[in-house]
């Protein structure tokens, strides 16, 4: 299997970076991670934020700005991350009323639209990261298609998050292939779900009905309900280049004893 680098997403250990942002991004390195994904920078400038990835051998490959930021200050939130280094800043969630379907989203994807091609002109490619809800069906298609046929793949690209596109209902390694050539960074996420395997909607397109997580629990890659191989051989063939690992939630005693669970998976399979 093809090597690629991976990433670690930081939201796993917000509450480190919280106490320690030197000491975690030590751990992060120390368990095998070539870069990070932020989600959130702790006070930090961003050359001092930069001077620690510099110190401890990591690449800051994207970072996860709410929208809410970006539309505060588009040019400052581009300033930062052009400075850190980050090649990619991705769009992570979406409120209720901002979503496929609701009254904010024909704005959001104005927003989203606008802010890509200031980003594209700093040298930077917006992502867009999906959770389950982006399954329920806007003018016959899923809502992420949706978003993805509404703005250009030159100005946004896909941060395809497997665990959500598998709780949805959807074949994550399938989905991954009808996205070859835009999907350069891969969420690597495993779980175990009562949901495991079909939607969480009553009905697919459905749109007031109603989600169930019960059940659910993230796991390491690699001891959930995930095909480990399948899922990072569909990335390499959609061509990322990056895959970054994320577990939201720690199943272990910690989050980088269950990192260590998930790297030991990379090994297995050959592409670390």
């Amino acid at each position: 299997m093809k090597k690629l680098p991976i990433a670690y997403q930081l939201y796993c250990v917000r509450d480190f970076m919280e106490r320690d942002v030197d000491g975690t991004l030590q751990k992060v390195k120390e368990l095998g991670f070539d870069g990070v994904e932020f989600a959130g920078f702790f006070g930090y400038s961003s050359a001092d934020m930069k001077a620690l990835l510099v110190k401890h051998g990591l690449k800051a490959i994207s970072s996860h700005v709410p929208l809410q930021l970006i539309i505060a200050n588009p040019e400052e939130t581009i300033r930062y991350h052009k400075e850190l280094g980050c090649e990619y800043i991705a769009v992570p969630y979406l409120t209720e009323e901002d979503r496929p379907g609701a009254p904010g989203f024909a704005k959001v994807l104005s927003i989203m639209y606008t802010f890509a091609n200031q980003c594209k002109a700093a040298g930077i490619t917006l992502l867009y990261h999906n959770h389950d809800f982006e399954f329920r069906k806007v003018s016959g298609i899923y809502g992420l298609d949706f978003i993805y046929q509404a703005i250009p793949s030159d100005l946004l690209q896909t941060e395809i998050d497997t665990c959500w596109v598998k709780f949805a209902g959807v074949d994550p390694i399938t989905y991954l292939a009808s996205y070859q050539g835009r999907a350069p960074i891969v969420h690597i996420k495993d779980f175990v779900s009562d949901n495991s395997g079909r939607t969480p909607y009553a009905l697919i397109g459905l749109d007031d009905a109603p989600i169930d997580r019960s059940g659910f629990s993230y796991r390491p890659f690699g001891h959930g309900s995930q095909d480990p191989e399948g899922l990072v051989q569909a990335a390499i063939d959609a061509g990322a280049k990056w895959l970054v690992l994320e577990q939201d939630e720690p199943y272990g005693e910690n989050p980088f004893e269950d990192a260590k669970l998930s790297m030991e998976t990379f090994h297995r399979l050959g592409v670390k």
